[in-house]
C-alpha cells in the first residue's frame, strides 16, 4: 500500500498485477489499482479532475488528464472517504504511476492533492522499478 497526505486529504493506493488481462508473450501487461481518498481535513472538498503520469520500464511517459475519477466527482465532508478501482495497461512488465487530484473546497478554492508514486511490477519483471 502506498499513501500520501496533502492539503487535508489522504490518498492510499494498492496496485495488483492482473494475470487474466495480461499476455506477457505479446508485451501486454495490465494492473488494477484500488484507491481510497479520505478527507482528513476540516473542510468539505470535491474532486474535479485527475492527472496521471504513467512511465513504463523503457522510460516512456504518458500523461492522462480528465474530469473526475471513474466518471464521478465525489464530494467528501470531513472524515468521509471515496473508494474506486481502475486499471492501467503497459507494454513493459513494470512501470510507475504518480499523479494529482484537483480538488475544490467549499469556498471554491482549488488545490492539488498528491497521489503517491506507486510501482507496477509483474511476475515477469526482472527487477522493481520503484
Amino acid at each position: 500500500m502506498y499513501t500520501a497526505t496533502s492539503n487535508g486529504v489522504r490518498v492510499s493506493v494498492k496496485p495488483a498485477f492482473d494475470v487474466e488481462r495480461s499476455e506477457p508473450s505479446e508485451n501486454r501487461f495490465f494492473w488494477t489499482y484500488n484507491i481510497e481518498i479520505l478527507n482528513v481535513g476540516e473542510r468539505t472538498v470535491r474532486l474535479t479532475h485527475r492527472h496521471w503520469r504513467i512511465t513504463d520500464a523503457n522510460g516512456r511517459r504518458e500523461d492522462v488528464r480528465g474530469p473526475g475519477v471513474v466518471g464521478e466527482t465525489p464530494t467528501l465532508r470531513p472524515g468521509q472517504s471515496f473508494r474506486y478501482t481502475s486499471g492501467c495497461p503497459l507494454k513493459t512488465p513494470s512501470g510507475i504511476m504518480a499523479g494529482t487530484f484537483l480538488m475544490v473546497d467549499e469556498d471554491g478554492v482549488a488545490f492539488d492533492v498528491t497521489v503517491p508514486t506507486f510501482s507496477l511490477d509483474s511476475p515477469a519483471a526482472r527487477g522493481f522499478v520503484n
